[in-house]
């Protein structure tokens, strides 16, 4: 396999890209000049180094001069501490922030558990969120609030989501909801405008 064919398989791993997109990322590289290909390479390395996994919410971040390994959400003290939004990815944690509908604490999962997926716990940080949900009721969360995408995956990561903390929140009597009305059926959270996450949000049940 030479030098082309590698880097067109590292992009098909890039989600929804095909053999066909992939080896025109690759051919689109060869065709810029090298000047491209450096910054593109510069900023690759910035990514790694600059950009932070926060060990609480697991959302990257850029990091910065805070000795606090946690991002900004996660170390607030006004955040509202009885909630806690659970998302599948960073896109969609994002879309939220800049709705200015949410003011609460966030976890993201990594991903979703597809339909028929027979070990759904490597799918998602389902046991990371555990005891990210024990954390923050022991700091005053009262409620959980499910924000997966409106599709078949994403229903199906609701529904997991569910029945896996079930004793937990009957244990911490904790109340779980999923976003509501405003949404459309087979919609991805990180389309969705400001509006539309704001009803959602109001409508959760």
């Amino acid at each position: 396999m030479n030098v082309v064919d590698k880097l067109a398989e590292a992009f098909k791993d890039f989600p929804g890209i095909g053999p066909r997109q992939a080896k025109r990322f690759v051919y689109y590289l060869l065709s810029r000049n090298n000047g491209y290909l450096d910054n593109l390479s510069k900023m690759l390395a910035e990514l790694k180094r600059e950009i932070k996994n926060c060990p609480s919410c697991f959302r990257f971040y850029p990091s910065d001069s805070a000795k606090s390994p946690l991002c900004l959400v996660c170390r607030s003290a006004t955040r509202d501490k009885q909630s806690l939004l659970i998302v599948s990815r960073d896109v969609d944690l994002e879309v939220i922030e800049k709705s200015h509908s949410y003011n609460g604490y966030y976890f993201v999962l990594g991903g979703t558990v597809p339909i028929l997926e027979k070990e759904p716990e490597k799918k998602i940080r389902i046991n990371e969120l555990e005891a990210h949900v024990r954390t923050r009721a022991s700091e005053g969360l009262k409620e959980i609030i499910i924000a997966t995408s409106v599709n078949p995956e994403g229903e199906n990561t609701a529904d997991f989501i569910i029945k896996f903390l079930s004793h937990l929140v009957k244990e911490l009597n904790l109340k779980i909801s999923c976003l509501g009305r405003g949404l459309s059926t087979g919609t991805e959270l990180e389309y969705s405008d400001s509006d539309t996450i704001k009803n959602a949000l109001k409508n959760r049940a």
